[in-house]
């Protein structure tokens, strides 16, 4: 007589069960305890906004698996909205919590921000604004995300600031909220080159923390004038490693990475051919143009794909003339793909690999944001226009990636087992399909009805089962 989805639901709210998620978020069950696990497990499974999760009372066993009456329809203002609220009075002490559970003296801690465009007006809010989108997203207004894991890529806090917040500018807000907050000593902050700045580097130091990033374009060519570095010893097999007579506590290792080397080049070359292709259309040009506007057309051509540095340009009797300094191109593909990692920590605690591969951890950060910004998650839209109501969606999310990120480690012979290419069967999305599959059903014997029968689950659905460590 009726079906509703049961089995991805039952699976995620087992987990995070499992993992203590509802006790970290409040030590009694309460009503409201209970709703903020429907929202957590309700973003893994159906993404959408808080309303179209409370919609779908009547085809998910979600709400009914947190204590709602079956089939009668939760208050989206008292079960989402007002749980959201208390869920944001809790995160300093959920983050706390997590912290104590995945942090420890002397571990790594990833820390990256980034960008969440809004749509719509918000001129009440001290948070959306404009500034730098770190997607390349033009035009909206926007929020800075900050987002501290392991060293596995487990999130452990979130915080919300103003769109127009750099990166570097909160770090030591974050270092001192694991040191002071969270009481972790001896910690190796890793962060990308344009947020551990040599300031930055400084104001961490003086936590007693360690530090591990990558080193910018002229932190490289100083290195390069006080032959400190040279070009011949970047080696794509393995990292070598160099000190700084002036700094001999740092460890400076030189990478080269022949993938990215064959990327940096290819655009390279795409750009500086799109440049000549436009100037060479002014230079053939015989639309009447004084010299100012010729200079200034040109100029306009050159910063549009900023290659300018590897063209010379000149107006002789009114005419473009220009060439490509073939030179300093060559000198540019010689540097392509090669790399500098810069740390504090020793070679007795991190040799040269271990220490690489430790900085390119910092992608499990970035892997994060893509779940909560993408399809997995959907973090966007948002769809609130209280400031405290953003930080507790973001938080929210965050949340509801700490449950799937455990999901995910638990699945990962799944993947691992899984073909490649076309042949590549199993995805997360697809795991989920599966486990919905698993349907909660009134059946009906002629005027007999039975209640909560629920799927026997195929071979798949029980080997995904088994994996999470869920029983039916």
């Amino acid at each position: 007589e009726r079906s509703r989805e049961y089995g991805a639901s039952y699976a995620l709210l087992s987990l995070a069960r499992e993992l203590g998620l509802d006790k970290l978020i409040y030590s009694r069950k309460e009503p409201w305890r209970e709703n903020a696990l429907a929202l957590i497990a309700g973003r893994v499974v159906y993404q959408g906004s808080k309303l179209s999760l409370v919609n779908i009372y009547a085809d998910t066993a979600l709400w009914e698996l947190c204590g709602h009456p079956a089939l009668e329809r939760p208050d989206v203002d008292e079960d989402a909205y007002e749980v959201m609220d208390k869920l944001l009075d809790r995160q300093n002490a959920i983050q706390k919590s997590l912290a104590a559970g995945r942090l420890q003296d002397g571990c790594l801690i990833y820390y990256d921000m980034t960008s969440s465009y809004f749509e719509g007006e918000y001129e009440g809010s001290d948070l959306v604004t404009f500034g730098y989108n770190r997607d390349g997203k033009k035009g909206p207004e926007q929020v800075a995300i900050g987002l501290l894991t392991d060293s596995q890529g487990c999130p452990v806090a979130v915080e919300v600031f103003r769109g127009n917040t750099s990166d570097q500018s909160t770090v030591l807000e974050q270092a001192r909220r694991v040191s002071q907050q969270y009481g972790i000593k001896d910690v190796v902050f890793a962060g990308d080159r344009g947020m551990l700045t040599p300031k930055r580097i400084e104001e961490v130091s003086a936590l007693n923390f360690k530090t591990l990033t990558a080193l910018t374009h002229p932190q490289i060519a100083d290195l390069l004038e006080r032959k400190v570095v040279q070009l011949d010893l970047f080696d794509e097999r393995q990292p070598v490693e160099v000190h700084d007579p002036d700094h001999p506590t740092l460890r400076y290792l030189l990478c080269k990475n022949p993938k990215t080397a064959a990327e940096e080049r290819t655009t390279r070359q795409a750009l500086i051919g799109k440049t000549r292709q436009a100037l060479e259309k002014l230079a053939v040009s015989r639309k009447k143009r004084t010299e100012q506007d010729l200079w200034a057309q040109a100029g306009a051509v050159l910063a549009k794909w900023r290659v300018a540095k590897f063209f010379s340009w000149t107006l002789n009797k009114g005419r473009l003339e220009f060439e490509i300094n073939q030179d300093l191109v060559q000198s540019e593909e010689a540097w392509d793909g090669c790399y500098i990692i810069r740390t504090d920590v020793s070679a007795q605690v991190w040799p040269a690999q271990v220490a690489v591969d430790r900085y390119r951890g910092l992608a499990q950060v970035e892997r994060a944001f893509r779940n909560l910004k993408t399809v997995a998650l959907e973090m966007r839209p948002v769809y609130h226009h209280k400031d405290d109501r953003i930080r507790a969606h973001v938080f929210l999310c965050m949340l509801a990636y700490y449950l799937q990120w455990h999901a995910l480690q638990r699945l990962q012979p799944l993947f691992d087992g899984d073909g490649a290419g076309k042949d590549r069967r199993w995805t997360w999305p697809v795991v989920l399909e599966q486990l919905k599959s698993i349907r909660t059903q009134t059946c009906r014997m002629g005027r007999a009805f039975i209640e909560n029968v629920i799927s026997r689950p195929d071979p798949d659905q029980q080997h995904i089962l088994d994996l999470l460590k869920v029983k039916l």
